[in-house]
C-alpha cells in the first residue's frame, strides 16, 4: 500500500513532516486537583492529577521524595474493536509504567516527601499515537495542579514508511507494521526522557525519524506553554488582577 502519494502528500492530506492538529484544555475534571485533556487529530485523551496527598498504604510512603503513581485505561468505544478489554491487561500495565517513568522524570519529587501523586489517564478516541497524547494530557494535568516540575515533558511519534519518514503517525500508518519511534523530552533542559522504538532500523535513518519526533515535541511544547499562557490570563482576569 502506498502511504505516501507522488505529490508527497499522506492518507489524510499531510505532508510527511506535517503534524495533526492539536487542541487542549485545562480543568476539565472538576473534583481534580489538576486536569487536562488533548487532542492529536483523532485521538482524545483526558488526565486527571490527585496530589500531593498523604500516602494511603504506609509501606509504599517514601521519606525523600514523593511516590508518583499511574492508571492507563482505554474507554471500551475507544477503537472500532468493541471487545471489552480487561482492566489490568499487559498493554494497560506497561504504558501505565512508560508514562509514570516518563513523569517521574520531570517532577521534582524530593520536594514533596512522604507523600504521594496519583495520574489517571484514559483514552477517549484512539487513531495512533496514543501513549504521545497522554503524555501530553498528564504533562498539562500536573502544572494544573501546580506540581512543580524540571520542565514540561513532551511527545511525539515519527516511522519510516515507503523509504520515508512521517511525523506524527495516525493508525492506519502505526498500524502498517513499519518502524515508529515515540520520543518524549523536556525541551528547555534538551534532554531525552523517553525512547521506545518497536522495529530496528539503520543507524543514519533512525537519527532522521528520531529527530523529526524531537521536533514534534518542541512543536507541543509551545503549543502547551500557549494554553498555560491563555488559562493564566483567565485565572487573573476572573481575581481581577
Amino acid at each position: 500500500m502506498e502511504y505516501v502519494s507522488p505529490e508527497g502528500l499522506r492518507l489524510d492530506g499531510r505532508r510527511p513532516t506535517e503534524m495533526r492538529q492539536f487542541r487542549a484544555e485545562v480543568g476539565v475534571v472538576a473534583k481534580a486537583d489538576g486536569s487536562a485533556s488533548f487532542e492529536m487529530g483523532n485521538t482524545k485523551v483526558i488526565a486527571a492529577v490527585y496530589g500531593p496527598r498523604e500516602v494511603q498504604n504506609k509501606g509504599q510512603q517514601m521519606n525523600g521524595q514523593a511516590l508518583v503513581r499511574c492508571e492507563y485505561s482505554m474507554a471500551n468505544f475507544s477503537t472500532g474493536d468493541r471487545m471489552r478489554k480487561p482492566k489490568g491487561d499487559r498493554r494497560s500495565t506497561e504504558i501505565s509504567l512508560v508514562i509514570r517513568q516518563t513523569m517521574e522524570a520531570c517532577i521534582l519529587t524530593h520536594l514533596m516527601p512522604r507523600s504521594q501523586i496519583d495520574i489517571f489517564v484514559q483514552v477517549l478516541q484512539a487513531d495512533g499515537g496514543t501513549r504521545s497524547a497522554c503524555i501530553n494530557a498528564a504533562t498539562l494535568a500536573l502544572a494544573d495542579a501546580g506540581i512543580p516540575m524540571r520542565d514540561l515533558v513532551t511527545s511525539c511519534s515519527a516511522g519510516y514508511l515507503n523509504n520515508i519518514p512521517l511525523l506524527d503517525l495516525n493508525y492506519v500508518e502505526d498500524s502498517a507494521g513499519g518502524p515508529d519511534v515515540t520520543v518524549g523530552i523536556l525541551p528547555k533542559l534538551d534532554k531525552v526522557t523517553l525512547l521506545q522504538m518497536d522495529a530496528k532500523l539503520p543507524i543514519d535513518i533512525f537519527e532522521n525519524v528520531m529527530q523529526l519526533a524531537i521536533e514534534g515535541c518542541k512543536a507541543v511544547a509551545n503549543y502547551i506553554r500557549e494554553i498555560l499562557l491563555e488559562n493564566t490570563k483567565k485565572l487573573e482576569f476572573r481575581r481581577g488582577v
